[in-house]
């Protein structure tokens, strides 16, 4: 793995435990050359799993890309790396059992879900993009359950 810092190819691994409930393997690693130390995830990955989008296209599933909008309805939010780490690793385990294609609404249904247990604002925030609120009634309307 490169180093971050000074972008050697040598690292060595000082440290490694399970993360996430046993379904990550977190490293700590080194550098050789410039000593930067720094973390590594390693995680199954989920090569077989298929999204199948609104217009019907297919694609790939990818963490970092649902990791990327859940971030963005997270931000300024106390909400840490490691519950959406176990949000996602709980979510990917339910897509891929026993399926290898995912409708991308049941993937942002599950989304939006997780989030609402874990902060309202952030549940908000992706349900406005995910739900595609026609105007501001309804979005109105999805607050005033939510704060009920």
């Amino acid at each position: 793995m490169h180093c971050p810092h000074c972008k050697h190819e040598e690292t060595s691994v000082i440290d490694s435990r399970l993360a996430e409930d046993g379904r990550a393997v977190r490293r700590r690693r080194e550098c050789v050359k410039c000593s930067h130390r720094f973390t590594s995830f390693e995680r199954q990955e989920l090569n077989t799993l298929i999204v199948i989008k609104r217009d019907g296209t297919r694609e790939p599933y990818s963490r970092p890309k649902i990791e990327r909008g859940v971030w963005l309805a997270c931000t300024k939010r106390p909400v840490t790396q490691h519950k959406i780490d176990a949000m996602l690793s709980k979510l990917e385990e339910k897509w891929a059992s026993n399926k290898q294609e995912v409708q991308s609404s049941t993937i942002g249904t599950d989304v939006m879900r997780e989030l609402k247990r874990l902060d309202k604002v952030a549940y908000i925030r992706f349900a406005s993009v995910h739900r595609e609120f026609k105007d501001v009634d309804e979005f109105k309307e999805e607050l005033g359950k939510l704060f009920k």
